[in-house]
């Protein structure tokens, strides 16, 4: 061994070298395990000083596991085999510590090829393994939790858009298990008209170029069955930024979208529904300024009736008198419908029992719809009683018949059928108009020629109408809809051209007792007074009011006149004179008739009030019916109507 100019031996200047490296234990052992030297890494590692730890076994630094094992022994009889034996794995340091080191066993020997030894490298690299595990871990969670979404198909795609990987979702979703969809293209997801139009393709190149693509849409699952589809596709790329697949995430949203499509559906039919309702608004204050001019009309027309006996012999004056008063009655009509559509004409409901009407029905409507119409009706056993207006009722059923038969010009079948229905949550949602209770259904279906998607959206209007001019008013379903609606139901119609019409309607269950109705013969009251006693008339409209003051004139009343309500009130208040009834209008400007006829009575207790209107505005009319106590006249009225009901009223007890 020789010195240099510093004066240090060779052994010695590598000694220095080792010592000076302190992020690695570097030391030699001897054949049989003990410890010969130690560097100041391997006191800075495993916290022994060079006295403390030379002439120890080297198994001093494994673990009570390892040492069982025999693992140190092991690892020097490799490195004396094979010359060499590294590997990694905690080991122990002085304070009972442990820390995760990568080991270099090298066999050292002489000249000779003697084993003399063997030098020994450890290096302390817990926290690369730390980090390691916690990417492990981080992938082991990253694919549990894929592995536990079953709601979203999640998996990946290679840069061509080949299946890499396939979670539990994606087979829930599509059907597949993975070793029948990995390597396979995901085109097969699409329907055939999207691959035809390359949408596949366009998907993935927007999402290279941009990153991401996003889009909802059909997709096909592996039974051939159709889902509505919320798909995400975004780009993956290695450090470099190059393009290595892409991850796809796509989510089952059939459901949400049948949703979107109810809810949709329920608020155009919530939009018909107050469109209707404000032509309904608008039928009615027509009807009523209407109303007031015709009872004008025709209450002319009958005094020159009356008074026109000595021109019997003129046939054209009779006729022309005949033709005024029949033009006036059918306006009349008119405005009876449209009352009925804007649900402000004056019920009076009583229980019904379906079976008796349906039996009663069909003769009825068999003799007027003509033979080559069959009618059947319908009931069913059980079936519950409804609270209805049987006139009404009945004019709605002819109403219905009589468009059937104008839908099957070469004839066909009417039916007419009546069940009960329970209508729950689920069926009110479907059907927003109808309240969750029990029902009896009245069906009427025919064979006819049925109507198109147009037609079904207008049929409730007034004045719609497909037929000829002239054939119809176009009022007939209007005057249905607003009846079923006063009286607390919901229709519906159901059409297909071709394949005729049903009609729906639905009325809420009664649970009352039947009310037998007797037939009662009452005596014919006298139109004229034969004594003295005074009507109180209070009409806002002037001509209306001196037309109905002349005519209770004639009839040998003691007539009193207000414009309004207010007007009318003051003359009660008055000690004179004596009024025996007050015949008042409904709608008026300011206080109601209604209003008028409390006040009238709190004012002359059993003073006795006919009201008159041509539109109730729901002041005599709540639920579909009249108020109980209330006596009214809907106009136009006759003379004769006019004049034996102020006689009924006045000789009531």
């Amino acid at each position: 061994m020789h010195s240099n100019a510093t004066g240090f031996t060779d052994s010695q200047r590598l000694q220095l070298l080792i010592d000076a490296i302190v992020d690695y234990a570097i030391y030699l052992v001897d054949p049989d395990g003990t410890i010969a030297s130690w560097n100041s890494g391997a006191t800075r590692m495993k916290g022994y000083t060079a006295d403390e730890i030379i002439g120890r076994p080297l198994s001093i630094f494994y673990t009570p596991e390892d040492q069982a094992a025999g693992l140190p022994l092991k690892a020097l009889a490799i490195a004396t085999e094979q010359g060499r034996f590294s590997s990694e794995g905690w080991r122990v340091r002085k304070d009972g510590s442990r820390f995760w080191a990568t080991v270099v066993i090298e066999a050292v020997r002489d000249h000779k090829g003697s084993l003399i030894g063997f030098a020994k490298v450890t290096r302390d690299i817990t926290e690369r393994q730390e980090a390691g595990q916690a990417l492990i871990e981080s992938e082991r969670r990253y694919r549990r939790l894929i592995e536990a979404v079953v709601d979203y198909a999640i998996f990946q795609l290679d840069a061509k858009g080949s299946v890499v990987t396939w979670n539990p979702g994606a087979e829930r979703i599509k059907g597949y298990a993975p070793e029948e969809i990995i390597g396979r293209h995901f085109s097969q997801f699409y329907t055939e008209e999207d691959r035809a139009n390359r949408k596949p393709q366009l998907a993935l190149e927007q999402a290279a170029q941009s990153g991401r693509f996003e889009a909802e849409g059909w997709r096909v699952r592996k039974d051939g069955s159709k889902f509505w589809a919320s798909v995400v596709i975004d780009r993956i790329a290695d450090e470099s930024g190059a393009l290595i697949g892409f991850a796809k995430i796509t989510r089952d949203i059939t459901e949400r979208r049948n949703a979107q499509e109810a809810l949709a559906k329920i608020q155009d039919q919530l939009l018909a529904s107050q469109k209707l309702e404000a032509v309904g608004q608008l039928s009615g204050g027509v009807a009523h300024d209407f109303n007031n001019l015709l009872m004008i009309v025709i209450g002319n027309l009958e005094t020159m009736e009356r008074h026109a006996r000595q021109l019997a012999s003129n046939a054209n004056f009779q006729r022309a008198l005949s033709h005024a008063k029949r033009g006036a009655q059918r306006a009349a009509s008119l405005t009876s419908r449209l009352l009925a559509f804007s649900r402000r004409q004056a019920l009076a409901p009583k229980p019904i029992e379906l079976n008796n009407f349906l039996n009663g029905l069909q003769d009825f409507l068999q003799r007027t719809l003509g033979e080559r119409v069959e009618v059947q009706t319908v009931g069913s056993a059980g079936l519950w009683q409804i609270e209805a207006d049987p006139n009404h009722l009945e004019s709605a059923m002819l109403n219905l018949a009589i468009n059937a038969r104008d839908a099957m010009p070469d004839g066909g079948k009417l039916t007419i059928e009546a069940v009960n229905v329970s209508a729950d949550y689920e069926y009110c949602l479907r059907n927003p108009e109808l309240n969750p209770g029990q029902y009896v259904v009245i069906s009427v279906t025919d064979t006819g020629l049925g109507m198109s998607r147009d037609t079904l959206d207008h049929a409730f209007e007034p004045f719609f109408t497909t037929k000829e001019t002239g054939q119809g008013t176009g009022l007939g379903l209007s005057q249905v809809y607003g009846f079923v609606k006063q009286s607390g139901g919901h229709i519906k119609i159901y059409s297909e051209l071709g394949y005729g019409t049903n009609i729906k309607m639905y009325f809420p269950r009664h649970r009352g007792p039947a009310v037998e109705q007797e037939e009662i013969d009452e005596p014919i009251a006298e139109a004229e007074s034969n004594k003295v006693e005074t009507v109180l008339v209070v009409e806002d409209d002037e001509d209306l009011r001196t037309y109905v003051s002349e005519l209770l004139r004639e009839l040998n009343y003691r007539v009193l006149t207000a414009g309004s309500a207010q007007a009318a009130l003051t003359i009660l208040l008055q000690d004179q004179p004596h009024i025996d009834l007050v015949l008042t209008d409904v709608v008026m400007p300011g206080m109601n008739g209604r209003e008028l006829g409390k006040r009238a009575a709190e004012m002359r207790p059993g003073l006795k009030i006919l009201y008159m209107t041509g539109y109730s505005q729901n002041a005599v009319i709540h639920h579909g019916r009249l108020d109980q106590g209330v006596d009214l006249l809907e106009k136009p009225v006759s003379q004769a109507k006019l004049a034996l009901r102020v006689r009924e009223i006045l000789d009531r007890r």
